[in-house]
């Protein structure tokens, strides 16, 4: 008897999603998930064919940076030497734990050298660049420590701020969180002509949170459920610093500023309740400022802002901050995880990220331009499916973060992840909280609930709660619905539309004013009871790209899937 109802206890607690706060206090030595991650292949080496124009050395390796006052922190770091290229190629960031900013041109053939110094494997991933599949770092391509992989590859990017970091499979979200990241800023003909600030009046931002312990050491994901809500730490560090303040002149600035969290979420504003001026998103610039109260930023997401400081006196401050906003946890996690979920620094709250200082007067400052950049525009008539988008379902449940219905398993490929090339593809991303494991039928749309289990508790014990008819807005399943930034390999897309619907609006309205989704993007963040159709292009190069969740913890956990372009 009492075996029995010990079975039917875990049984209830799995199958109501309360299992996800019973098991938060797994050790994290048993946290490690046994997914399949394909083959193990060999480094990449140079060909004798490639005749680059810029040639960098790049080192990942255990080193000890200064953050806090007091002890030394470990961490993990990119390193780089410049080879070959123009001077001004690579720039550290002043006494940073962060990779070197890494500047491009359209058109620079580039190749990486890029080593493994760290006691455990590692790849590099260029996201945002378009790149041919064996150059975008796919985990089956983690090298070994000692090992070497060769990047050869053609800047087809438009300018844009893009990124640099590690992606091998249960290991990214730990690697990045421990220092392995970096900026790559690429300019083009296009850009240069409209003379934006550039120099010291070009500044690059990157936030991050992290929790450091008594002895200055990072900590990170203690609990289950740091994992499955994403690691938050209490620390808010911008270049990788702490209490981060910019001196400035009295002109016109450009802030290329990138979420590097593992997982938080940042809803930008100046506390003076002065206007964001956006001038470029993941992919580039738009094709006109925007004016925004404020702007929501995930992780994965970058951000080009027109910042002037005309006219603010010598002596004048500006703080950026994260302002509130709701909805992007769980329900069940606000309800009902009380003090595990308890920070100083909570998701969605009020705090400062960085401060502006006004330090000199200067007379003159560039004009915001009206017009930025051409975009070319997709509509439904240029793809190949206006009818039947490509689903990307998401679904959360305990012990589970899915894509699709599948969790991440090499070369397990489903009928409509197989995309020509050259094609160009409607896709639509929402939460359907599908039975794990289950296949699903190319453009599942709304009507996919739960099967069995919950899903039977969410249509009888529960109701509905208004909405498509019977996806995630269902019972439990509304009520373990998250935020996620979804990432897409490859080239980027452009957002045709977001509709949402139900209880969710008024955690909505909180955030639906800083979406930017004018230009083209690489990631974006989809919010419970949220649809997003977007268009994107499978264009020049065939092989495996990865499409998954960018809260790192999700992806480790399996939030990642496959597109195969043929």
């Amino acid at each position: 008897m009492p075996s029995s109802i010990h079975v039917s206890r875990r049984r209830f607690l799995r199958q109501t999603g309360l299992g996800l706060f019973a098991l938060a206090g797994v050790p994290a030595w048993a946290q490690a998930m046994t997914m399949p991650t394909g083959p193990k292949l060999s480094p990449n080496k140079a060909s004798p064919a490639f005749v680059p124009d810029v040639e960098i050395e790049l080192v990942a390796r255990q080193s000890s940076v200064a953050i806090l006052p007091g002890q030394p922190t470990r961490v993990q770091q990119y390193v780089a030497r410049l080879v070959k290229g123009p001077e001004g190629t690579l720039t550290n960031l002043p006494g940073s734990y962060l990779g070197p900013v890494m500047r491009l041109s359209k058109g620079q053939k580039v190749r990486i050298h890029f080593r493994n110094e760290l006691s455990e494997p590692t790849i590099a991933h260029w996201h945002g660049m378009h790149v041919p599949a064996l150059m975008d770092g796919h985990p089956m391509y983690a090298m070994d420590p000692g090992e070497t992989f060769v990047y050869e590859f053609e800047v087809l990017n438009r300018a844009s701020l893009n990124i640099y970091h590690p992606h091998p499979h249960e290991m990214t979200g730990r690697q990045v969180y421990h220092g392995l990241a970096g900026g790559i800023l690429v300019n083009d003909e296009e850009e240069a002509a409209l003379g934006l600030p550039a120099g010291e009046y070009e500044i690059p931002l990157v936030l991050q949170d992290r929790r450091f312990d008594a002895d200055n050491q990072l900590v990170y994901v203690r609990h289950m459920h740091e994992r499955m809500m994403g690691f938050h730490g209490d620390r808010i560090l911008v270049n990788g610093r702490p209490d981060f303040a910019v001196e400035v002149a009295s002109r016109a600035y450009r802030l290329r500023i990138m979420n590097g969290s593992n997982a938080r979420i940042y809803k930008l504003g100046w506390d003076d309740g002065t206007p964001l001026t956006v001038i470029g998103t993941d992919g580039g610039l738009l094709e006109a400022p925007e004016v925004k109260p404020y702007v929501m930023l995930a992780p994965g997401e970058r951000l080009d802002v027109w910042a002037d400081f005309s006219g603010r006196g010598v002596g004048s401050q500006m703080v950026m901050r994260s302002l509130p906003f709701s909805g992007a946890l769980p329900m069940m996690a606000r309800r009902m995880m009380g003090e595990m979920m308890h920070s100083s620094l909570p998701l969605g709250s009020d705090y400062p990220l960085f401060t502006v200082r006004v330090t000199r007067r200067v007379s003159e400052s560039p004009s915001l331009p009206r017009r930025l950049a051409k975009l070319s525009r997709y509509t439904l008539a240029d793809t190949a499916n206006p009818d039947k988008p490509l689903p990307l379902e998401i679904s959360e449940g305990p012990m589970s973060m899915l894509l699709n219905r599948r969790p991440y398993a090499h070369d397990d490929l489903q009928p409509f992840e197989r995309i020509p090339l050259g094609s160009i593809q409607l896709l639509e991303i929402f939460h359907g909280h599908g039975r794990s494991g289950e296949g699903m039928e190319h453009g599942g749309g709304p009507g996919m609930g739960m099967h069995g289990g919950m899903g039977m508790m969410g249509h009888r014990g529960m109701g509905m709660m208004g909405g498509h008819g019977g996806g995630m807005e269902g019972g439990m399943g509304m009520m373990m619905s998250m935020a996620h930034p979804i990432h897409l390999h490859g080239q980027s897309f452009q957002v045709v539309s977001r509709t949402v619907s139900g209880a969710v609006l008024e955690d909505y309205a909180s955030v639906r004013e800083g979406f930017v989704d004018s230009g083209w993007k690489d990631t974006v963040l989809t919010m419970p009871g949220e649809r997003i159709r977007l268009i994107k292009p499978f264009q020049d190069f065939k092989g495996l790209f990865m499409y998954h969740c960018h809260n790192l913890e999700h992806e480790d956990m399996g939030m990642m899937r496959e597109f195969s372009i043929e």
